[in-house]
């Protein structure tokens, strides 16, 4: 394995699988699972649609940014991210020290179906929230990348077969280079 600490980083746009993943990738490894919005929500003692409302999108960064921070010191973890983490610089760095960062991609098409219903999902309060899930998905694809040791393909695999795909590739390589597998095609 890499130098990096053990913990797996899931990052992706919302709706992409990575709490149900890394749910099912926690249990398989032995690590504990953790969900970064889901620990601002326990740390706040309010929903994140909350806390947009009253501190808007910059108040919500911040306290995603210390939790991110907090987050990636530990070790042992699976860590989904909010789909948004990866937009502060300082975030990209702590998730890319704090462990194997795993990129989980799926079209804005196939993300809208899977969170249409979803009115815990702030950034898509919109008239079109389809067209708002492909201007994320333009401007955050390329930092999901950056940040990446790994990219899944998540519209073309169960997420059982994120699952397997990731275990092996992890246990056998450490970093991979996402152009290199077949499963990390861009849909």
């Amino acid at each position: 394995m890499n130098t990096k600490k053990d913990n797996i980083i899931l990052v992706g746009l919302m709706g992409a699988g990575k709490t149900t993943i890394g749910r099912l990738l926690a249990k398989r490894m032995g690590k504990r699972f953790v969900d970064s919005d889901h620990e601002i929500e326990a740390r706040t003692g309010v929903t994140i649609p909350v806390i947009f409302e009253i501190e808007g999108e910059a108040g919500f960064r911040k306290r995603e940014a210390m939790v991110i921070e907090d987050l990636a010191r530990e070790s042992g973890l699976v860590m989904a991210t909010g789909g948004g983490a990866v937009l502060s610089a300082e975030n990209r760095r702590a998730l890319q020290a704090g462990g194997f960062v795993v990129y989980l991609c799926a079209p804005p098409e196939l993300l809208y179906a899977r969170t249409r219903n979803d009115r815990n999902r702030p950034l898509l309060q919109v008239k079109d929230p389809l067209g708002r899930l492909r201007e994320l998905f333009v401007q955050r694809d390329p930092l999901y990348r950056e940040v990446a040791d790994m990219v899944i393909d998540a519209s073309s695999h169960s997420a059982n077969a994120a699952v397997q795909l990731l275990l092996r590739m992890h246990q056998s390589a450490g970093a991979v280079c996402p152009e290199s597998h077949p499963s990390s095609e861009t849909p």
